[in-house]
């Protein structure tokens, strides 16, 4: 390992449980990990494993809960400790052991439920139920008040599943949370929380319900189990569904820092014996679940403001996987242990090879959360965008090949690399050719803006393992129909991407592409066509340069055909193109463009504005002519990525993934 990043890998000491290195696997939500029974299935038990494997200290499960009556979920959903306490331990006994085998600990996160912010695509058939009878976070109705015999009943499932998680070899429990503004947060925070018996009013009494749970569980398991708390000492919310953003001035509706501080000693106070610190809430999701549109480290100001505060040990999460920071937040005296929760999606080895000094080598985590929070909102189930294994690891194992085959590949963009690697892996000969001078494709243009920089990690992270996998890759090489008929081959698979859709307009039009790499200057005014992911990322980028930007969209709202995004991507920037000043046009079109001018046309009628260039974002086309002439002539051909269909970078590295794992 580098000198720099040796304090990363002191052991740390947790009410006698004795940690091999600082970094803990973040919770985050096992959605397609629990069985029917409320254990764990072997996909879960499998992708937890993989993560120890890796080198983590701690293992921290994603959500589990401690009741199923008063709030119901649906199973299987997430795993739960006390529906079927025989599955529960059968199951997790095994992930358990597994996990100590490699010398790290685990915990189980358990939940006192959702209240008001249940995700509607995982609601059971209960209606959502809160401290007090206040909104859905999404959805148009009001919540059900908790009785005090329901939160009695939630206290004691705490402690019989606390009790058969021990049983089952967890080292230590997580209570979930007085964060986010989940069940147990919305009691504690005094804008959810409108009672007026005794666990309503004061900070003691709206604490009462966390303060009981962490009591019950020491009365079960004994003092010397550990019990850890997820913590948000700022809840970020400026009014019922609407968050504020990085340097917003604003009036705090939830936990302001001051009853945070106060709201830590007194959690510390009641027993918890570790604080696992991040910022935010459903209402403002992007601090919860910070996109790439938020500063790396984003929580270590608020770590460091409750490890000033409080004598037991803190774990910072929050874009923590630069290892400098890593280190530095440590030395520092902002937090004891690194929490990584989507870089260990992107790469289970993350500790290993930092720990070995191969930083090179760790595949980067996008923060585009296309395959992590994006498909737990809108599918169940979680997966990573680059890491097509992740939550797959048995059944998408590599398995090497018996026959090595030569594999020619066009197209050096994210599906083209993923079919190289995974080929040079199984044993195949890949040879990819690329008609640029480096490797990427669309990750090149689209990394230009600093908050994507992540996009120029993955494609560094490409050209070094295909180098390190000794692949044939011929850089600045076209190839043409005569070249690849003259070629010698077993199998061709192309990936040739997609080109920017253009529109005859008059004038200095270009494409996002043609500006973000320089090849065009827009001037100081412009507009921007096409209100989609590449059209506001675009916007806000010349936006922080200092230009005049207009975003001209047809639809109605922006971002409107991308999807599914996670929602703390979109509302993020939906919130923020507008807020750093770019003038948003809606239900508007560009009629006409002129030297130094451009007519829109919306539902007030006609506007000239001055504008120095047009950029258009208005979708992509398959690059697909080579397959069309090839598809008859060639017996083993394959289409990915964006050739076969336009869509995101996850589809286009689970393509090849899915076709260069069976080949």
């Amino acid at each position: 390992m580098f000198a720099e990043h040796k304090i990363l890998f002191d052991k740390v000491n947790i009410l006698g449980m004795e940690l091999k290195n600082r970094f803990a696997m973040a919770p985050m939500g096992p959605l397609g990990l629990g069985d029917s029974h409320g254990g764990f299935n072997q996909r879960g038990i499998d992708y937890y494993t993989e993560r120890a494997k890796g080198g983590t200290g701690l293992i921290i499960t994603g959500v589990t809960f401690a009741d199923n009556e008063v709030e119901e979920h649906g199973m299987p959903n997430c795993p739960c400790a006390t529906y079927d306490p025989i599955q529960f331990v059968r199951t997790a006994r095994e992930m358990t052991e597994r996990i100590h085998a490699y010398g790290s600990k685990i915990w189980l996160q358990m939940s006192g439920g959702f209240g008001r912010v249940t995700i509607p695509t995982n609601l059971g058939e209960y209606p959502p139920v809160a401290p007090s009878p206040i909104m859905h976070r999404w959805l148009d109705k009001v919540c059900r008040e908790l009785t005090v015999e329901e939160i009695h009943h939630i206290v004691k499932q705490f402690g019989n599943g606390a009790y058969h998680a021990k049983r089952a070899g967890f080292d230590g429990v997580e209570v979930h949370a007085v964060h986010e503004g989940y069940l147990i947060d919305q009691f504690a925070i005094s804008f959810f929380n409108h009672r007026t018996d005794e666990y309503g009013d004061s900070l003691e009494n709206r604490l009462r319900f966390a303060r009981e749970i962490v009591e019950e569980i020491k009365a079960r398991c004994g003092a010397d189990f550990p019990v850890a708390l997820r913590y948000s000492p700022k809840s970020f919310i400026k009014d019922w569904r609407v968050g504020a953003l990085p340097g917003e001035v604003f009036e705090e509706k939830g936990r302001d820092l001051e009853e945070g501080v106060e709201a830590a000693k007194l959690l510390t106070q009641y027993g918890y014996d570790c604080l696992d610190v991040d910022v935010g809430c459903y209402d403002a999701w992007w601090w919860s679940h910070p996109p790439m549109y938020q500063k790396k480290g984003l929580y270590i100001e608020y770590a460091k403001l409750v490890k000033d505060a409080v004598d037991v040990p803190v774990i910072c999460a929050g874009r923590m996987d630069n290892p400098d920071m890593a280190a530095k937040a440590v030395a520092d005296g902002a937090c004891d242990i690194v929490s990584l929760g989507r870089p260990l999606l992107a790469d289970p080895d993350y500790v290993n090879k930092l720990k070995a000094g191969k930083i090179e080598s760790i595949r980067p985590c996008l923060s585009c959360q296309e395959g992590c929070m994006g498909r737990i909102q809108e599918y169940s189930a979680l997966n990573c965008a680059v890491n097509p294994a992740c939550c797959r690891e048995r059944i998408a194992r590599l398995v090497p090949t018996p026959t090595p085959k030569r594999v020619l590949i066009i197209g050096g963009g994210p599906a083209g690399c993923e079919a190289a690697r995974v080929l040079a892996l199984r044993g195949h000969k890949p040879v990819l050719c690329e008609a640029r001078d480096t490797l990427g494709g669309n990750l090149i243009p689209g990394g230009v803006p600093d908050f994507k920089e992540d996009d120029h990690a993955l494609s560094r992270w490409y050209t070094h393992e295909l180098k390190e996998l000794g692949v044939e890759v011929r850089l600045n090489t076209r190839m043409t129909l005569e070249d690849i008929r003259n070629a010698s081959f077993d199998v061709l698979i192309l990936a040739t991407g997609s080109t920017p859709k253009r529109i005859p307009f008059a004038g200095n039009v270009y494409t996002a592409e043609e500006v973000l790499l320089g090849r065009a200057d827009p001037g100081q005014s412009t507009v921007v066509v096409g209100g989609g992911l590449v059209g506001c990322e675009t916007a806000l980028w010349l936006r922080e340069q200092g230009r005049s930007v207009t975003l001209v969209e047809s639809l109605g709202k922006l971002l409107a055909l991308n999807g599914p995004l996670c929602h703390a991507n979109s509302e993020m920037l939906e919130a923020l193109v507008p807020f750093k000043g770019v003038t948003v046009r809606c239900g508007t079109t560009v009629k006409s463009t002129a030297p130094g001018t451009v007519t829109l046309s919306g539902k007030d009628g006609e506007e000239t504005i001055a504008a120095d260039s047009v950029i258009l974002c208005i979708g992509y086309r398959p690059e697909n002519s080579l397959y069309e002439a090839l598809k008859d002539e060639v017996d083993q051909i394959y289409q990915i990525g964006d050739a076969n269909k336009v869509s995101n970078i996850m589809y286009a590295i689970w393509d090849a993934y899915e076709v260069a794992s069976t080949l």
